[in-house]
């Protein structure tokens, strides 16, 4: 493994101070909750080693979200980006082959990069609305292509794919002897329409999510992974052994009831979320240098600044934040132009997301 920092991460705002920004539109999650905002409070827990798939209860809880998976096809993880590391190192070496979309959540990238593997990128295009193109997908693949990647809702752009295309998806994968990852982290954000579960349609199809950006609580680092192939699920349970043997019964704890809540926390949240969103199209509307695909799920899109070729992009950032305390996620940060930059609607108040996104307007005239 040739482990290298992410620039995501070295420029997230709790590396650069929380203090120092007045708007933060640069967060992919819902705003942070406590134990009290969820009407949670925790037990007298044994601190024992729990299971190594992770709490049962909390595995049914998860199961039963989609028909035809089982708490045994459900291995509990440090986060999604937990289930990812462990996908990637099972499944890929430096001999074998990734079809990846881009952008993409940087792990989705950086931990196959580190692997050393061949990868063949599929880029998204904001003429085409950030769709999926099935058929490049289809070109890419190779004869040691081991695994697709691919996500939904899409981060950074909030774009989905249409139920025909995933189901093109998955009958690639099995025609073609791989493996399809879905990251799903923002699948019970979505506006109107929600896919199945990926993991639910095929055993050659792996599906990844968590309860840090849809449900505020990324503390407590609880994700998972789904796949009906139960060869397959024994070398990820083997993975996650040696990573770290189980997770912490703290942690499942607190993802088990906040679960057992989720149709109502869900109920209130979509509506707000969806709110947000609106604020978001509503400044896009009056603002002629800024242009966007409207997300279809989760609390994330990926504008486009229509600017001059001689615009000072750099400057602008800078400005943008010195002047006018206002940190979005810049291109860079998905290996996108500079001109794209990911704004989060979930995670500021009403009034501070309002506030950045008239801070953007007026650092783009100084």
């Amino acid at each position: 493994m040739n482990y290298t920092r992410m620039v995501i991460e070295k420029e997230a705002p709790e590396e650069y101070g929380y203090d120092r920004i007045r708007y933060n539109l640069s967060e992919s999650s819902i705003a942070d909750q406590k134990l009290s905002d969820i009407g949670l409070s925790l037990p007298d827990l044994t601190l024992f080693y729990g299971e190594h798939r992770g709490d049962k209860q909390l595995r049914g809880l998860i199961a039963a979200q989609d028909a035809g998976i089982s708490p045994d096809d459900v291995l509990v993880t440090a986060g999604a980006a937990g289930a990812l590391f462990i996908i990637s190192t099972s499944l890929l070496s430096a001999s074998d082959h990734l079809v990846v979309i881009r952008p993409n959540y940087a792990t989705n990238i950086e931990t196959p990069r580190a692997i050393g593997c061949a990868i063949s990128f599929v880029d998204l295009a904001f003429e085409d609305g950030f769709a999926i193109d099935v058929e490049a997908i289809r070109a890419a693949i190779r004869p040691n292509t081991r695994l697709i990647s691919v996500t939904c809702p899409h981060n950074p752009t909030g774009t989905m794919m249409s139920r025909p295309d995933l189901d093109a998806l998955i009958g690639l994968a099995e025609s073609r002897n791989c493996h399809l990852l879905v990251d799903e982290t923002y699948r019970d954000l979505s506006y109107g329409r929600r896919l199945p579960s990926a993991a639910s349609l095929s055993p050659r199809a792996i599906s990844v999510s968590s309860l840090s950006k849809a449900f505020g609580i990324p503390g407590i680092r609880i994700g998972w992974l789904v796949t009906r192939d139960a060869a397959l699920q024994e070398t990820f349970l083997a993975a996650k052994e040696q990573i770290g043997i189980c997770g912490s019964v703290i942690d499942e704890a607190i993802a088990r009831g906040m679960l057992e809540r989720r149709d109502t926390l869900l109920a209130t949240l979509l509506p707000e979320m969806a709110k947000r969103r609106d604020i978001v199209q509503a400044w896009i509307d009056r603002e002629p240098l800024v242009d966007w695909v409207r997300p279809e799920g989760g609390v994330v899109g990926f504008p486009r600044l229509d600017v001059e070729p001689d615009f000072d992009l750099d400057r602008f950032y800078v400005k943008l934040l010195e002047n006018q305390g206002t940190y979005v996620g810049p291109g860079h940060w998905f290996e996108m132009p500079k001109r794209f930059f990911r704004v989060g609607f979930g995670w500021p108040a009403e009034a501070e997301l309002r506030g950045g996104l008239d801070a953007i307007s007026a650092a783009l005239r100084q």
